[in-house]
């Protein structure tokens, strides 16, 4: 039996992924950047490894993805994680043509093939708004966790509408509702149907096909999920865990070649 890693070091955390030959995943990890992304990489895989019960010769191939893919010299190739995600999410639900992926610092919309190819994509790179940072910051705003502010959101009774896009002005709008008396979960609905209607416009410029799925941190968001099945008009398929598609994705790519 062989054994393949993926190791996806995005701008926000570390994720890493051992899988067999048939694409079982075997063992993986989650964590935070902190200071050294290649430190936090490098963390991340050995503790994939030993959760899988293994030792780094047993890894035939491994494929390195995200932010600062670059950095992680332990693997040979570098992919792209539109690449990754798409690969990664095609595994698990082989009848997605439509993927929606929201990273710490970018979102992206992709049409995919059968094969888990990316057909054509849309990106929002300029700006943090719409990303897992801007989620970061307005959650913060609000004393909240990242868990917090999706269940807050989905308790919300009247529509707010945040009018700031840029995470610097939108966490000032969010203090001065505060301070107008506005409820904590209107404010957090406001927030995810900020993010929500800016990942719709990039969905568009793709063209909607189902199936549609969501990969990335911000997949965790139910309230964020729930805004967009509202505004697409379809169900969206969630991993079980949307964190790992990219590095799961790149340990297949580091399988097949």
């Amino acid at each position: 039996m062989r054994y393949f890693a993926g190791i996806d070091v995005g701008s926000l955390t570390a994720k890493s992924v051992v899988i067999d030959e048939d694409n079982r995943i075997l063992g993986s990890h989650i964590l935070g950047i902190g200071q050294d992304s290649l430190k936090a990489g490098m963390d991340a895989y050995r503790e994939a490894l030993n959760r899988a019960g293994l030792k780094k010769e047993a890894v035939s191939s491994i494929v390195s993805t995200g932010y600062s893919r670059k950095r992680f010299t332990e693997a040979a190739v570098q992919k792209t994680e539109i690449s990754c995600h798409a690969r990664g999410v095609s595994a698990v639900f082989p009848n997605v043509r439509t993927l929606i992926d929201v990273g710490g610092q970018d979102s992206k919309a992709m049409k995919i093939s059968r094969e888990g190819r990316v057909l054509e994509f849309a990106m929002n790179d300029k700006c943090a708004a719409g990303t897992g940072r801007f989620v970061d910051v307005m959650a913060n705003a609000l004393n909240l966790t990242l868990d917090g502010l999706s269940d807050e959101a989905l308790s919300f009774k009247e529509e707010l509408t945040l009018s700031s896009t840029c995470t610097v002005f939108g966490e000032s709008e969010v203090v001065s509702l505060l301070s107008q008396g506005q409820s904590v979960q209107d404010i957090a609905w406001a927030i995810v149907k900020s993010i929500a209607d800016r990942i719709v416009a990039l969905v568009k410029r793709v063209g909607i096909e189902q199936d549609i799925a969501m990969s990335g941190g911000m997949a965790k968001n139910r309230a964020l999920v729930a805004r967009l099945e509202d505004r697409i008009g379809f169900d969206i398929l969630v991993p079980q865990e949307p964190q790992l598609m990219g590095a799961f994705g790149a340990a297949i790519i580091a399988k097949v070649g």
